[in-house]
């Protein structure tokens, strides 16, 4: 146990910093939108029994073995095995699956501040136009928007964990859950602002099949940071005086009502737009809301509020899903940056200079594969289409890989490490935990129906993605 590595300085510094990991773009957009179009309450129901059920025990044991040895993924998962190769990749895919998420997630986050900057320019106009998106994604400009975008996470995380990571995420975060209730402050006072809210709350339980608990599931096994290694790694700097179990549980809070909340601004401001929009029609896509559909909107609001008005709206809605892509980024390098110092031993300056090397060597690539070459925009053909490198790499490591990594972390803690080890480390800064029905839940959940759900997220997610089919008929 490393007794020297960096901790956060305070329980509140390790919320923010773990929730400002799990709020991204797909919480504030993606959502809502998913939520109004299946069920709307009786989705959001569903959502929250499964964040309780499933995703907290699995966060639970994360931190605890990321507390325990006060390492990463790699060094979790080799400590607590007594080095076994197997677990030791396992461990190591923990690692790789955050550094390609990182990948495509920083070209999403190059695309934001471009349309930051344009809207708070006042070129609305621009942005709502039918080719604007193609366009500025094929466009030289990226790559001084990608160089943005790297500049501020290496001078977050240069800083290191208390001075770069918990700061970083005590401003951000706050200013986030501001800028947000600004938002759906305003967009209550649109016009039809109550319809969408009725879609969005109102169950519909008609709408509740097979096919939209999955997707319940996955989105908040995702939306969580679940099996991306970022909570292990992030729980290797926690003291030994938190207590596991009530900083997950604020973690879950926080980033589901920040996703609650996203729901408040998004379906009135989208039935204001359009009173007669039937959300079942609405893109799956946070890509195609965020930079298709919402600039329509931010125009569209000139009529009412005048063009400086409707600029600063959209400009302080860019700049909300900028801080939420940038904490996430933060959170997604700082893993393989944690590794090459634990394992690798170098210093945090060496271990952001090579990830940022061969990070941005593929995020390089990613961003060409959108018709700028042709090599990158059409690789190779599955699942009954032809794929992009931005594609693969999301198809792989985003669907695929982390409901695998979250089913290792399950049969890890409860047949390798051993459940009792699990309740000893749970039971440090919480003297309560021992004897506990949340202990007997957390022990009975890990060891049985949690691992054959996510085996089943994980089997059926290759049946669709890559053989057009479903093995259990969603």
């Amino acid at each position: 146990m490393n007794d020297n590595r960096e901790q956060f300085s305070s329980k509140l510094g390790f919320i923010l910093a773990a929730a400002g990991s799990a709020v991204g773009i797909g919480n504030l957009v993606g959502f809502p939108v998913n939520a109004a179009k299946n069920g709307g309450g009786a989705f959001l129901v569903i959502y929250a029994i499964f964040v309780i059920l499933i995703c907290l025990p699995v966060m639970v044991a994360e931190f605890a073995m990321g507390r325990h040895t006060k390492k990463g993924p790699v060094g979790a998962f080799g400590t607590l095995s007594g080095q076994q190769p197997f677990w030791r990749g396992a461990g190591l895919i923990g690692v790789i699956t955050p550094f390609m998420i990182g990948v495509f997630y920083t070209v999403i986050s190059v695309w934001i501040l471009g349309y930051l900057i344009m809207a708070a320019v006042g070129e609305l106009e621009y942005l709502a136009s039918p080719d604007s998106f193609g366009q500025y994604i094929n466009s030289p400009y990226i790559f001084a928007a990608m160089l943005g975008v790297a500049a501020i996470i290496y001078l977050i995380l240069k800083l290191g964990v208390q001075d770069g990571i918990e700061k970083a995420s005590k401003i951000l975060m706050p200013a986030l859950f501001v800028m947000l209730l600004a938002l759906v402050g305003f967009v209550l006072t649109l016009d039809n602002a109550s319809a969408g809210i009725s879609f969005y709350i109102i169950p519909q339980f008609d709408k509740i099949t097979a096919s939209v608990v999955n997707g319940a599931l996955s989105q908040a096994f995702f939306s969580l940071s679940l099996g991306m290694g970022i909570l292990l790694t992030y729980g290797s700097y926690l003291s030994r005086k938190t207590n596991i179990v009530s900083s997950a549980k604020m973690v879950a809070l926080t980033d589901t009502s920040v996703a609650f909340i996203a729901g408040l601004m998004i379906l009135p401001a989208i039935f204001s737009f359009n009173p007669d929009v039937n959300p079942s029609e609405l893109s799956d896509s946070s890509v195609s809301l965020i930079f298709v559909l919402l600039p329509k909107i931010f125009l569209a609001l000139q009529t009412s509020i005048g063009f400086f008005a409707a600029s600063a709206i959209a400009t302080l809605f860019f700049l909300l899903v900028f801080f939420a892509a940038i904490t996430s980024l933060v959170s997604i390098i700082e893993v393989p940056v944690a590794y090459l110092i634990d394992e690798k031993n170098k210093t945090r300056k060496q271990a952001l200079t090579r990830v940022g090397a061969i990070g941005g060597g593929l995020t390089v690539a990613c961003a060409l594969s959108f018709g700028m070459v042709a090599f990158f925009t059409e690789m190779v053909t599955y699942g009954g289409g032809m794929k992009s490198f931005f594609d693969i790499i999301y198809d792989l490591f985003y669907d695929t890989i982390l409901p695998l990594n979250g089913l290792l972390v399950c049969l890890f803690v409860s047949y390798r490490w051993k459940r009792h080890e699990l309740n000893k480390e749970l039971s440090v800064g919480n003297d309560e935990f021992e004897g506990s029905l949340m202990q007997k839940y957390i022990n009975f959940s890990l060891s049985t129906f949690i691992p054959v759900i996510l085996l089943a997220i994980f089997i059926n997610t290759v049946a669709q993605k890559y053989f057009s089919s479903s093995l259990f008929g969603f």
